[in-house]
């Protein structure tokens, strides 16, 4: 089945609405960190402030998604997503009213961890639906399920280079605080449509008919996986700082997001095309490759000295990043019970948060120290540290599941740990 065949399918099994819905539903998890960088460093003059909220709200999602996973897998996504749809919009709502009665500091970040707290992880939550979408397709499901996490891949990338887009716009247009207000509206509209829709009800009959129940899923083998995830988010996190630190010595600081967001570009194009790749070329051994990609398309921005260097260089590491990630979380969808899908993805969605942070915190003090060179430096050390966790993962597991794309609960010749 061609990746093209394999996307008509899943979009009639889906339809149409369902993919914009759950596509518009996590633009506002994109459009929320860098909305309210933008809105608490305007209202007080100071970006230390404006970044203490933004990663207040980055932190306290890494910290509340995999809780609410737990809780989706154990009582349905529907009122679990449609409960934090309306908190998280209400949140940033509160959070610009704050910012608009000078509230202070603390005040900011607080609301701001609040509305992080609360949002909804439409990206993980949303490829727990396939599995359940799929089970009537016999022989094809296998196929189906892995472009789908092909096509989840793409869409999280192109939400998080559309999402600081639309808040750029909307900060030129109307405000910042506009800016933002209109992530909420986008929230409570198609956060909770996301919710509502009958596709919500697959997962909870999941749960309902699963032999098993309490499973636990955090083994040494799915804790590789969140360790992976972090370090893909250290990619992120240094490598937008390495750029901002290049763009600000070229005297074009506005040009850092425009130049970042081509990581994206590359990383969708990329993920889109994953669905391609033979079902006997198996997840374990597609993240070992595409780490040891990520090491070889990140060493050049060592080499960078301009932002026009640096554009093919990004550009070209998208290249690797989305394949990295889709295997991840499909082969974590395939290690874990089916009663704990919801969990275990925004688990690895949150550790991705945790490195992103971590990264850009690490790079930001290098950059203070020497630039954008030692900036990129934690991207390139990142990726290296990948590629000896994907060596060891595939060393442990050798056997059916690392040699070839298995169905869930398929006997594996190695321990989970």
């Amino acid at each position: 089945m061609s990746p093209i065949t394999s996307y008509r399918r899943l979009l009639a099994l889906a339809g149409p609405g369902y993919v914009v819905v759950a596509f518009l539903g996590r633009l506002p998890l994109a459009m929320s960190q860098l909305g309210t960088l933008l809105l608490v460093s305007d209202a007080t003059g100071r970006y230390t402030a404006g970044g203490l909220a933004a990663g207040a709200l980055a932190v306290a999602n890494a910290v509340g998604a995999p809780l609410a996973g737990t809780v989706a897998d154990r009582i349905g996504q529907r009122p679990v997503v449609l409960a934090q749809s309306l908190a998280a919009g209400l949140a940033l709502a509160a959070l610009v009213g704050a910012v608009q009665a000078d509230a202070s500091t603390p005040t900011m970040v607080v609301a701001a961890a609040v509305a992080g707290f609360t949002m909804p992880q439409v990206g993980p939550l949303a490829r727990v639906r396939w599995r359940p979408i799929t089970h009537r397709t016999g022989s094809a499901q296998p196929r189906l399920v892995d472009a789908a996490f092909s096509y989840e891949g793409a869409a999280d990338e192109a939400s998080f280079v559309l999402g600081p887009a639309l808040v750029g716009l909307g900060a030129v247009a109307l405000s910042p605080s506009g800016a933002l207000l209109a992530a909420a509206g986008l929230l409570v509209v198609f956060g909770s449509w996301f919710a509502l829709h009958p596709t919500a009800r697959l997962t909870h009959a999941v749960r309902a008919s699963a032999a098993a129940h309490g499973e636990s899923f955090v083994t040494a083998a799915f804790l590789t996986l969140c360790l992976a995830q972090l370090l893909i988010g250290v990619i992120f996190g240094a490598t937008q700082t390495g750029t901002t630190a290049l763009a600000t010595a070229a005297g074009t600081p506005g040009m850092a997001g425009l130049v970042h967001a081509l990581l994206g570009v590359g990383s969708v194009l990329a993920g889109l095309a994953t669905a391609a790749l033979p079902q006997r070329f198996g997840y374990d051994r597609r993240i070992l490759v595409f780490a040891v990609g990520l090491v070889v398309l990140s060493s050049p921005l060592l080499l960078a000295g301009s932002l026009t260097a640096l554009v093919p260089v990004v550009l070209l590491l998208g290249l690797a990043v989305a394949p990295y990630m889709i295997s991840v979380f499909a082969a974590a969808e395939r290690q874990v019970p089916p009663t704990r899908v919801g969990a275990a993805m925004t688990l690895l969605a949150g550790a991705t948060g945790i490195g992103y942070a971590v990264g850009s915190g690490l790079a930001g003090r290098l950059a203070d120290l020497g630039g954008h060179r030692p900036a990129f430096a934690v991207t390139v050390a990142a990726a290296a540290l990948a590629v000896v966790l994907a060596a060891v993962r595939l060393r442990v597991r050798r056997g059916p599941d690392a040699a070839a794309v298995t169905t869930p609960g398929a006997p594996a010749a190695t321990s989970r740990g």
